[in-house]
Order: C-alpha cells, then structure tokens, then sequence
C-alpha cells in the first residue's frame, strides 16, 4: 500500500500526554460499542451453526468460558478499527476530537506494517501499566514506545477552518 501526504501539512507540535490520553478514552468508548456488536454477532452465527438447544447447554457447562477463537475475532477486529484510520487519515474518532493525527516524519501517512507495531507495542505498554504512554513525560520530543518502536509521531494538527 502507498503512503499518501496528510493534510493540512505543516510542521505541528508533538502531542502531550493529556491529549493523548482523552483520545484513547474517546477511542474506548467507540472500540467497547464495537466489540460488544462484534461478540453478538459472533454468538449468533455459532447459535446458527451448532443449534440453540447445544448453544444453551454449552453455555451452561461453562464451555463457552474464555472462547479463544472470539479472543482472537476480538483482537483482529479492533487492529482492523486502528489500522483503517491511522492508514487512510491518520486519525482515530477520538483523535480526530482532539486534533491529533499519526504520522510519518514526512507528513504522510503510516504503513500497514507501522500500524501493526503501533498496536502491538501499545498494547504492551498497557500491560507493563501504562510505563510505554508514560514515557512520552520523559523523551524529548514526547514520543511514547509505540511511536518510536514505529517510526511514527503524534502531532497536534490545526483545527479546519470553514
């Protein structure tokens, strides 16, 4: 896939991370909706395939628990949210609330690849309890461990004007 400029194009301050932090929780409200529609949907193909009455009796027993293959439905679903907006515009709902977009030093857009270590390396970060996010209070041109496992900034982009 091809890079494309972003625009407005510029040179555009670094994101700290309050404002980072706003459009993850915007970004989290949108990302719940989406995997609860995602999980009902998911429940009722397999209630189409294996039957109500075994889906019930399934559920019951408890086997249902930890469904790995919805797991992984999950994660690919909520890669596929990010990586369509960080790739195409940069922006996220929530980032474009906050007037924040992804990008490469150039001004153009990510790859799916940046993407895929955007994602991986937040999630990591969120696991080692935020550390990744906040070590954007500490690097010099407020990079967190994504953007600079990534090659990728975070900048602040001017509102549009009508």
């Amino acid at each position: 896939m091809s890079k494309h400029l972003l625009y407005p194009q510029g040179d555009f301050p670094a994101v700290g991370l309050g404002r980072r932090l706003a459009a993850m929780f915007y970004d989290f409200l949108l990302c719940t909706a989406l995997l609860i529609v995602t999980s009902g949907i998911y429940k009722m193909i397999q209630m189409a395939i294996i039957g109500e009455g075994q889906m019930r009796a399934l559920t019951d027993a408890g086997a249902l628990d930890g469904d790995p293959l919805l797991s992984t439905v999950l994660l690919f679903v909520l890669f596929g949210f990010f990586a369509k907006f960080w790739i195409w515009s940069g922006q996220t709902l929530g980032m474009q609330v906050w007037g924040i977009r992804v990008q490469n030093a150039d001004g153009s857009s990510i790859s799916l690849w940046q993407a895929l270590l955007r994602f991986v390396v937040s999630i990591a970060s969120w696991l080692c309890l935020g550390l990744g996010f906040f070590w954007s209070l500490f690097d010099k041109q407020k990079r967190s461990w994504h953007d600079i496992y990534s090659n990728t900034q975070l900048v602040r982009i001017p509102k549009k004007t009508k």
